[in-house]
């Protein structure tokens, strides 16, 4: 689970826990998880910015099965089984999966890799897949999201958001049309390290891992944002932070 937020430092270094061209599978938000849900519950980016988003796209939940992939605290799944869904979520940080158990008690969770197959689970048996703030984490994107194709019925669909490839840009520099890891120290002190790409490879792992992009949203900020923060709610007025995708097979067979 991914928070977008201001920073106090970045760089193109590896920082000798993961291979310099590779994420890896380190679970990055484990020792601040804590933090992050008291961060993320009411927080500007999550709560009145990309949740709003991902609940536009995931329309009416009532009776579905969804899979919440990197899940993180249960944010989202909170609020889905509110909705009246059916929700089963996994994360690959521990703490995060306890935290997540505690606020969902009605969910089923485990901890797992979304970069790690899904064999736990069998073919075509979810109405619907959330992927939140979390496929930048993943070095693998095409694997990961034909699994997560795999266990959705045939007129399924998976919401996923990221952040915005331009957001990136503006924020990084360099050539928009480089796919590369970067590491950053977040205000809070919270260090990662994930990739960033243009929208065109977004768009070609989606075509080969077997979808079509259904809708996609540049969402803005609810009125209530501003309340919180008018420098960063303007701003997300004027220029894109994040994106939102709903995806549907493409239903010419398994890729």
């Amino acid at each position: 689970m991914m928070q977008y937020g201001p920073m106090k430092d970045s760089s193109l270094e590896n920082d000798g826990v993961s291979h310099p061209h590779q994420v890896g599978q380190y679970p990055q938000y484990d020792s601040f998880a804590s933090e992050f849900l008291d961060h993320a519950s009411d927080g500007f980016f999550n709560a009145h910015y990309d949740r709003p988003a991902c609940f536009e796209l995931l329309g009416d939940l009532d009776g579905k099965r969804v899979l919440d992939a990197a899940c993180g605290p249960g944010l989202y799944a909170q609020e889905m089984v509110r909705r009246g869904a059916v929700v089963v979520g996994f994360d690959q940080s521990p703490r995060m999966i306890e935290l997540c158990r505690q606020r969902v008690p009605t969910g089923e969770f485990r901890i797992h890799d979304l970069a790690n197959p899904l064999d736990w689970l069998a073919d075509e048996t979810f109405d619907l897949v959330l992927v939140a703030l979390a496929f930048e984490y993943v070095d693998d994107r095409v694997g990961a999201l034909r699994e997560l194709r795999r266990v959705l019925t045939p007129r399924g669909a998976l919401v996923m958001s990221r952040q915005h490839p331009t957001a990136d840009w503006l924020s990084q520099g360099g050539s928009y049309f480089d796919t590369r890891i970067v590491e950053e120290t977040w205000s809070r002190g919270w260090r990662l390290r994930y990739w960033i790409s243009p929208l065109e490879r977004t768009c070609e792992e989606i075509h080969q891992s077997g979808f079509l992009i259904e809708r996609l949203l540049e969402p803005r900020p609810t009125d209530y944002a501003a309340t919180l923060n008018e420098e960063q709610f303007e701003r997300l007025h004027r220029e894109p932070g994040f994106m939102t995708l709903r995806l549907v097979r493409d239903g010419t067979g398994d890729r």
